[in-house]
């Protein structure tokens, strides 16, 4: 998934769900100079996405445990 956020930031986004930002990362990345920071804003969303998934099972884990 992260090489897909590198090579073709819109479709990580459309492979997501998030159609309207992959729209406009797309435009963002016809651009020739648009596509290097349309990389990194699939990239960096990317790893904040699963980063919210982890915490969120970590929260729950700790739920769990104490009651």
């Amino acid at each position: 998934m992260m090489l897909i956020a590198i090579l073709l930031p819109w479709l990580s986004f459309f492979l997501r769900g998030k159609i309207l930002t992959g729209i406009v990362c797309l435009l963002l990345q016809i651009t020739l100079i648009g596509w290097l920071p349309a990389a990194i804003w699939a990239a960096l969303s990317l790893n904040d996405s699963r980063e919210n998934r982890r915490n969120k099972r970590l929260i729950r884990a700790i739920k769990e445990s104490r009651g």
